[in-house]
């Protein structure tokens, strides 16, 4: 260190003893678990693989009171909650069979959490489906609506029933206050990262998560869109089946800087930071979580002067 910068730092230490005092470091989130005494809602959570499954687990490790799986799928469900209750006994781990698309059923999930907890905390509306990866010309009109229903309609149904509901107040909840988490892509952000219906589905995404964070604005309520690179999921899997079995899954994954495809658990750990109080200022954004994809313009190292 400089003679400088070490007069300096004297001068600072001289300051703050001499005031007798240094004022408390202000603290956003408490020590401890991370979301502890949360009431989580995950929709999309029936793979083994995938994202959902993940953050059932990232979110009972870290404190969470109760935490609701749900899918249409419902294969793998009890499979989970007996896994996760195993690990973590403490935490309540309900299942639910239900169409994330399906306004009723999204307002029963939510209402339940209420009547069981008074309260809701976190909705990780994760559900979604990938559709036909054909050219837009070959995709007839209902397939195009039924993955804009799946994928966007079920994040607007999530957004509608679950923001009132994390409004609520009680003796353990004394401040209304909740995270919104959506599940969009970087597809979303960028092209050539998805079929059309599916890189509208999740644009769309991601244009709600920006517009509802206004209208919600002074509730104490977040929503934030997450955009996942390529990720081994349940989705996914036949692309890495097929490279598996040609030789050539090091080649997956080599558009993005980190040279990688993803896990589903580095998108977990990011739905753990959105859905606690960690993250209490970040709201309305696009986070990608894609290993820099979205970062630039994929190129072929040595190709570009």
């Amino acid at each position: 260190m400089s003679d400088s910068a070490t007069r300096r730092v004297q001068a600072i230490g001289s300051q703050i003893a001499g005031s007798g005092s240094v004022p408390p470091l202000t603290k956003v989130a408490p020590s401890g678990p991370r979301v502890a005494g949360k009431v989580v809602i995950i929709t999309g959570a029936n793979s083994i693989l995938g994202i959902g499954r993940a953050s059932a687990h990232q979110f009972a490790e870290n404190g969470a009171r109760a935490v609701y799986i749900c899918d249409y799928d419902d294969t793998h469900l009890a499979a989970h909650q007996r896994e996760i209750s195993s690990l973590w006994p403490e935490v309540e781990v309900h299942t639910r069979q239900l169409d994330a698309a399906d306004e009723k059923a999204v307002k029963g999930v939510i209402d339940d959490a209420l009547e069981r907890y008074g309260r809701l905390d976190v909705f990780f509306a994760n559900a979604g489906i990938s559709g036909s990866q054909v050219p837009f010309g070959q995709i007839e009109a209902d397939e195009f609506m039924d993955v804009m229903r799946v994928n966007s309609l079920s994040v607007f149904l999530a957004a509608k029933y679950a923001a009132p509901a994390m409004q609520k107040t009680s003796a353990s909840k004394p401040n209304p206050s909740g995270s919104i988490i959506a599940t969009a892509s970087v597809a979303g952000i960028r092209s050539n990262a998805g079929s059309t219906p599916y890189s509208a589905s999740k644009a769309t995404v991601i244009s709600m998560a920006q517009t509802i964070s206004y209208q919600l604005g002074g509730t104490g309520v977040r929503i934030n869109a997450l955009c996942p690179g390529l990720i081994e999921t349940g989705m996914t899997a036949p692309l890495f089946e097929v490279a598996r079995r040609r030789k050539t899954e090091n080649r997956i994954g080599q558009l993005n800087p980190l040279k990688r495809a993803g896990h589903a658990d580095e998108i977990a750990r990011v739905a753990l930071f959105l859905g606690s109080d960690e993250s209490s200022y970040v709201n309305g954004q696009a986070w990608a979580v894609d290993g820099g994809l979205s970062s630039g313009h994929p190129f072929i190292p040595g190709k570009l002067a």
